[in-house]
Order: C-alpha cells, then sequence, then structure tokens
C-alpha cells in the first residue's frame, strides 16, 4: 500500500497524567460481548431481591410496628423518630431493590442476547442500500487530540453514507490568539481527515467496480479473483495499523485509540484475510455475491463525508449555552437549502426557493448519531444499531444506543473509581430496558429522525422559527427527551453490546461539574413522566409497575437518596430502632454490587471505595438537588459555568471541598457521643463514615489539593473587581447614518428617546 498519511501532531493535548498509586492496572478494554452468565449467577440475583424485601418487611414487623404496639403511650418526639426513620430505611432499601432488579434485568439480556453474523449484516445492507446516517458531534473548547480520536472513531464506521459534522460552539470570534490558533485547527480537522481517508477510498471503490465487472454474469468466483481480493484486505490492513503506529500516545485515550479503534479494525480484517488466504488454498472460492459484499466492506469502512459546522455565526440560530441547542440548530436545517443574508444582525439563513441558488445544502438523513466529542465508537456500531432498527418489530423503535463503558488504564484513583460507577451504570442501563424503562443517555445514540419530528416544539424568537427537538429545559436534556419520546409512542432499546466509550472525568473538580449536573434535572422531570403515564392508561396501555418504579428511581433517587444519608449522618437516631433486619437488607445490594464489579474486571473491594466516594460527592448531589428546586420555583434555566484550570486539573470551589471534612469531624464527634452513651450501632455507623471519608479525601481529592482550592477560592471570594462606569452612547452627529440597522431593526428607541427628540424640537421653535 503506497497512500499513507501522517498521523497528525498533538497540539492542544493534555500533559500525560503522572500515574497514582491504586490507579487502574488493566489497560485493555472488557469483550465486546458481555459474557454469559451462569445459572447459579442468575438465582443469586432472585435470591437477593427475596431477601432485601422480606428483610425491608421484617424491620417494619418487628421494630417498627412492634414499638407502636408495645408502648401505645410512647412520646411524640420518639413516634417522629420512627416515622422519619422509617422513611428513609424505605427509600434506600427502595433504591437498593432497583438496583438489584436492573441488574436481574440485564443478567436475562446477557443470557438471551444472540450476536448477528457478520454474513447477514452485510447482506442486510446489499448493494444499493438507500438510507444513510449523520453523525452529529457537539463540541465545545474542546483538546485538539480528543476532538480528532472522536471523528476518526465516527469516520471510520462500517457503514454506507457516513456523514460527520463536527458542531463547532466555540466563540467564534476569540481575541486570545492561542484560542484563536486552536479554532482554526479545529475548523480544519474534519478536512484532514476526508483528506486522509481519500487516497484509500477511491483505491477500494475503484476494486469493487472492477471486481462487479469480472464477475458480472459469472456464476461462481475464480481463485484468481480471491486473491485479488485477499490482496486489498491486506491493504486495507496494513493502512490501519501504520496509522496506529505512528498515532501519538499521550495518555490512555490515545492507547485505547490505537488498539481498539485502529488495530482492533485491522484485526478484523485480517481474520476475513486468514479466510480468504485459506479458501485460494483449497482452491475454494466465496460465491460472487458474498464476494461483491466483501469488497463493498472496505468501500464502507474507508469513505465517509465529513464537514463542521458553527451556529453562533448565524444570527437566525439560537445561541443557548448548551449542548440540545447546539444539536437542535443543525437538525432543523436538515433536508432543506439555505441562502446566508447579511444584515446588521449578523448572517441570517433564509430557505432557498426551488431553483435558486443556495450558500448551505443541509442533507437530509433518516438516522442521527449523536456523539458526545469526547467518545469513541468500535467499528460496527453504525452497523450492527441500525440493522436492529430495521428489524421488523422494532419499527416504533426511536432510540437506540450501548451505554457507555470507561476507558481504561485511567491513571488518578478517583478515574478509575468513576469509571467503575460509569461501568456498573452500563449494567443497570442494559436492565432497563428489559423492564421497557430505558433512557437516553446522550454520550452517543442512533435515533430515527421521525422520532425527533414527532416531538419537536416549534417558538418564534426575533422573527426566526427555533426548532427544539431536544430539550433544554434541564441540564439532562437526554432524560427529558426519553420521557417526550415515550409520551409519543416511540419506545428506547439499550443494544447488549459494548461498542461505545466515553471519557470519565480525571480531577474532583471537573467530576464535580458532571456529577452536579446529572443531580439536577430529575425532579423537574417527574410531572412530565405522571403527563405520559396518564396518556398511555387512557390510550388503554398496559403499564407495568416495575418500569414505573425503575423510571422513578432513576429520576429521583439521587434527592430521595442525599437527604436520606443525611438524615443518617446529622441526627441521633434513638438505638431501639436500630435492627439486624437493615443491615442484612442492605447485604444482598453490596454483595451482588461487589459482584458486578469483579464482573467488570474491578475488586470487590472496591464497593468501599465507591461508598467513600459517594460520600464525599454528597454535598454536590445535594447541592444539584437544590439547584433543581430552585428551577421549579423561579422558572429559570440554571447554566453551569465552567471552573478555572490549576496545574492541569480543574479547579474546585471551596464550599465543595469543606463539606467533606466537614462531614468527617461531624462523623468523629457523633461516634465519640454515642460510645459514651453506649449506643454500639450508631457509634459504629459514624465511625465507619468518618474512615471512609477521609479516605476518600486522601484518596480522591487530596490534602494539598483540597488546601490549594480552598485559598484559591478564599481569594476569589474576597477579590472584587472594580468595573468601569459605562460611559453614555452618543451619537457622532458627523458620523454616517447606520441606514443597513435602520432598515433591519426599524425604529429601536424607548419611548422618552421620541419624548427627548419632541422637546428638544419644540425647544429650537419647530412643532
Amino acid at each position: 500500500m503506497t497512500t499513507t498519511q501522517e498521523a497528525p501532531a498533538a497540539s492542544g493535548a493534555t500533559a500525560t497524567r503522572r500515574r497514582q498509586w491504586g490507579a487502574e492496572r488493566r489497560p485493555e478494554p472488557l469483550a465486546i460481548i458481555h459474557s454469559r452468565p451462569s445459572t447459579s449467577k442468575i438465582a443469586a440475583g432472585r435470591i437477593g431481591i427475596v431477601v432485601t424485601f422480606l428483610a425491608w418487611l421484617m424491620y417494619v414487623i418487628t421494630t417498627i410496628i412492634r414499638e407502636f404496639i408495645d408502648n401505645p403511650s410512647l412520646d411524640f418526639r420518639f413516634a417522629t423518630e420512627a416515622v422519619s426513620y422509617l422513611v428513609v430505611v424505605t427509600s434506600l432499601t427502595f433504591s437498593a431493590l432497583m438496583y438489584l432488579i436492573a441488574r436481574q434485568g440485564a443478567l436475562y439480556r446477557f443470557r438471551d442476547h444472540a450476536r448477528v453474523p457478520r454474513a447477514e449484516l452485510q447482506h442486510h445492507y446489499g448493494s444499493d442500500y438507500p438510507h444513510s446516517v449523520t453523525v452529529l458531534v457537539p463540541s465545545y473548547v474542546e483538546e485538539l487530540q480528543v476532538v480528532r480520536k472522536t471523528l476518526w472513531s465516527a469516520a471510520l464506521q462500517e457503514f454506507p453514507g457516513v456523514r460527520v459534522v463536527l458542531l463547532i460552539d466555540d466563540p467564534p470570534y476569540p481575541t486570545d490568539p492561542q484560542r484563536l490558533a486552536d479554532l482554526t485547527t479545529t475548523r480544519q480537522i474534519p478536512r484532514e481527515i476526508e483528506t486522509a481517508l481519500e487516497p484509500v477510498a477511491h483505491r477500494f471503490t475503484r476494486f469493487a467496480e472492477q471486481q462487479a465487472v469480472r464477475l458480472s454474469g459469472r456464476s461462481e468466483a475464480g481463485v484468481e479473483d480471491v486473491r485479488l481480493l485477499a490482496a486489498e484486505y491486506e491493504a486495507a490492513a496494513q493502512w490501519l495499523e501504520a496509522f496506529a503506529d505512528r498515532w501519538p500516545i499521550e495518555d490512555h485515550t490515545d492507547v485505547f485509540f490505537a488498539d481498539q479503534v485502529l488495530v482492533g479494525l485491522a484485526s478484523e480484517l485480517r481474520l476475513n484475510l486468514l479466510a480468504l488466504n485459506a479458501a485460494v488454498d483449497q482452491g475454494g472460492a466465496p460465491d460472487p455475491e458474498a464476494m461483491g459484499e466483501l469488497a463493498r466492506r472496505l468501500v464502507w469502512i474507508f469513505t465517509a463525508s465529513l464537514e463542521a459546522f458553527e451556529r453562533k455565526t448565524y444570527a437566525s440560530l439560537s445561541h443557548e449555552v448548551n449542548k440540545a441547542m447546539n444539536l437542535n440548530a443543525y437538525i432543523s436545517l436538515m433536508g432543506h437549502r439555505w441562502k446566508a443574508v447579511d444584515t446588521a444582525e449578523g448572517v441570517v439563513l433564509r430557505e432557498a426557493e426551488p431553483g435558486e441558488a443556495a450558500d448551505l445544502d443541509v442533507p437530509d438523513s433518516e438516522y442521527l448519531l449523536t456523539l458526545d466529542a469526547d467518545s469513541m465508537l468500535l467499528r460496527d456500531y453504525c452497523l450492527r444499531l441500525v440493522e436492529f432498527l430495521e428489524q421488523n418489530g422494532n419499527e416504533r423503535v426511536g432510540v437506540t444506543q450501548t451505554p457507555y463503558s470507561a476507558y481504561r488504564g485511567a491513571p488518578t484513583r478517583i478515574e478509575r473509581i468513576a469509571g467503575a460507577t460509569t461501568d456498573i451504570q452500563h449494567i443497570l442501563h442494559q436492565g432497563l430496558t428489559y423492564y421497557g424503562a430505558t433512557f437516553w443517555v446522550g454520550a452517543n445514540a442512533v435515533i430515527r429522525k421521525q422520532a425527533l419530528e414527532d416531538i419537536v416544539e416549534v417558538e418564534t424568537v426575533g422573527g426566526f422559527p427555533i426548532k427544539t427537538y431536544i430539550q433544554d429545559r434541564t441540564v439532562i436534556e437526554d432524560t427529558e427527551s426519553s420521557i417526550d419520546l415515550g409520551t409519543h409512542g416511540w419506545t428506547l432499546v439499550n443494544y447488549p453490546e459494548r461498542l461505545s466509550y466515553s471519557s470519565t472525568p480525571p480531577d474532583f473538580g471537573s467530576l464535580l461539574v458532571q456529577r452536579r449536573r446529572w443531580a439536577n434535572g430529575g425532579l423537574l422531570i417527574l410531572p412530565k413522566f405522571g403527563l405520559q403515564l396518564s396518556e398511555r392508561r387512557r390510550l388503554r396501555e398496559r403499564v407495568l409497575w416495575r418500569e414505573v418504579a425503575l423510571r422513578v428511581n432513576y429520576m429521583a433517587s439521587i434527592a430521595w437518596a442525599s437527604v436520606g444519608l443525611i438524615f443518617l449522618l446529622a441526627y441521633p437516631y434513638d438505638g431501639r430502632l436500630l435492627s439486624p433486619w437493615v443491615f442484612l437488607a442492605a447485604v444482598p445490594y453490596f454483595a451482588l454490587m461487589g459482584m458486578d464489579l469483579r464482573y467488570s474486571g474491578y475488586r470487590f473491594s472496591d464497593i468501599l471505595r465507591i461508598y467513600g466516594f459517594n460520600l464525599v460527592l454528597l454535598p454536590i448531589n445535594l447541592a444539584g438537588v437544590l439547584k433543581s428546586i430552585q428551577q421549579a420555583i423561579t422558572g429559570e434555566k440554571i447554566p453551569f459555568a465552567r471552573t478555572p484550570k490549576v496545574a492541569n486539573r480543574t479547579a474546585t470551589p471551596g464550599l465543595y471541598l469543606v463539606m467533606p471534612y466537614f462531614i468527617v469531624a461531624f462523623s468523629v464527634l457523633t461516634f465519640w457521643r454515642d460510645f459514651t452513651a453506649q449506643n454500639w450501632g450508631n457509634a459504629a455507623f459514624a465511625a465507619f463514615n468518618a474512615v471512609l471519608c477521609a479516605w476518600a479525601i486522601v484518596a480522591y481529592i487530596g490534602v494539598t489539593n483540597s488546601i490549594t482550592d480552598m485559598a484559591l477560592g478564599a481569594v476569589n471570594w474576597l477579590w472584587v473587581p472594580v468595573k468601569p462606569k459605562p460611559k453614555p452612547i452618543t451619537r457622532d452627529p458627523n458620523a454616517p447614518v447606520d441606514w443597513k440597522s435602520i432598515l433591519y431593526f426599524g425604529d429601536r428607541r424607548l419611548g422618552r428617546d421620541v419624548r427627548r427628540d419632541r422637546d428638544r424640537r419644540r425647544r429650537a421653535g419647530g412643532r
């Protein structure tokens, strides 16, 4: 293979992080196909569900009800404590039960999943497949190398007719020279990748056409035909392997890209090459139809069109600062031709008339693939998920996805443990599909565009129609859109394989931004889910209690779990309310989560690390819940600002650093108080929380980092910049009249300005 393309330089990439003790050791990801669970594992899950429910029931009977029966004259304080403690225990047990039920559904799906054979996939698409996929990659001030990897993984999808659009949401006219340079490079990345693919795509397209001519009218292929096809597969594999060798390795995501995206695809091609060479050695050959499918496979892999689009360069599109409206802006343009008109407001887009020349022609597409700019897809993501949507019986599936997994080999402890929670969530999301309770996870998904057309809302802003397909009322736009799709009769399905990966936050500051966003919005969506249930019941649709319970838990469990844990940490409950039944109700949850962690390549003991991890996240989750309540009261969207960078990490606001220390101090105080009062159960719980929270502070935040960030927060709080007084705006009488603004905007003056002009004329003696 003579055509090569040098790998791009690593400009804009983050410097390699120092590997911490206790970080991720395993560099390779888990298998694409989930291992088939054993009968004993499925039975253990069922037993865990039964034990959890019965233990909670026994606690209610033997402790709460018994106290009220045996002591009918209980004082008001104890009665209030008993009721509140029961509410807390019930809510936490309910969440544990939902975890066990969801994982059980995942086990059933992993047991029953049968992968579609490669030949059936190739036959499904055929030679004249009519549909296309548009990959939309929203990007905002991303590192250049991160964007490159994401776009390459999308461009190398084995699918006929892939369009990849980078939706750049950076400020289009930055004044900072470095930002301008990075933005200029970002704009060039799509063309850079397309240029690299053009020679190889041309080669394989020409070969497929020549092979079709050679085999036309023949009933069978010859050995020489197979040998020629094998040479093309050899060339394709060599190109990918050479590209992987040249790719600069800066961190563990680069290792994943080189090994799993590039070399992984090359390995699949070499497997085909092995079969073709074996056919030559044995004097056999695939039939002409299969030969055509194998040739087209190379064309599909290396053929893709890429471009960049910036909505903020057009005044007629929404400039709302969120990912949802970035996606909505481009989707609203699809299937139409547009003229760019220069106005005093800026450049606006107006739909071109039939036969009229257009400045922007945006092709339509039957399927959309939304992909976060820090995510990567494995080779046949599109091929398998679109084929699934086109199977008989799936006509009303609006969204399918593979919930993303975490990159392995994380260099920091917090990234490793955040990755562990991500891989656990992957299992739970697969289980939600078993019960019809799937939620769209926005990092990646294949969406039937017709489904979005059914839920679109249109409003006029400044004279321009603004279409909203994906709601931006909350910052968890994918969750709310899941409810909207369900209301309109569409379903969502998680494909039971590991085909997508996404980054997890590498430090506590960036984790804070992510988790606070996740905690904000679920409560706001619950009323909309209630309306959906009412509509479905009106249509006589059967609604199972498991779906309702799982969806409510998904949207609201962060709220009640955070409040419940605070009560357990802070309030000195009467020792009579404690019972071994409460402990027994929690055992299946922790035991089976430990099994899930081992299944996902982690350690069983990570359940303790995750518990401490959740303790330091408690104030963050609570802040997200309070933001939801604030938004419900005020009706205003709550944006999240980006926090400053300090020494190659994201700084943490001081309040979120003080609170974990406060939890440790308060737990120590509670331990001492309960120990001296011989309240052994509460004392043990307080000591447990103090130890794990203190360990989490050291392991995930760092004492030095927390002191640095608290000092930075104090300085920022005390430093109040002096704002210059705005100068009155006066028009130079000798300046030329801005006739474009007058004609475009009309009279934009307030009424008092008109009166001032009238009074001035009167004083001058005129009317």
